[in-house]
């Protein structure tokens, strides 16, 4: 399978920077990067509504949309899971 671009919009950037412990952020990080060779990983989900999808990293979400024609992965938000839907 070819790999894929990951890009993090500054929005997802600020939200990232924004969570209070390293730990969180690192794994959050590791993650997202784990998508440029599995954009669609067992553990993620499709919403319901939009061309995106969800992966779950402790009581945050990663929401995130796939190009497959350019080979390009979108990460769109990171938040809290109470927030993450809004």
């Amino acid at each position: 399978m070819a790999r894929y671009e990951v890009r993090i919009k500054r929005s997802a950037i600020a939200e990232i920077e924004a969570i209070p412990r390293k730990t969180d952020r690192r794994r959050i990080l590791e993650r997202i990067g784990a998508l440029a060779d599995e954009p669609r990983p067992p553990t993620s989900r499709k919403l319901t509504g939009a061309e995106r999808y969800r992966l779950r990293q402790g009581p945050y979400r990663i929401l995130y949309s796939i190009e497959d024609e350019v080979l390009t992965v979108f990460v769109v938000r990171v938040a809290h899971r109470r927030e993450a839907y809004r």
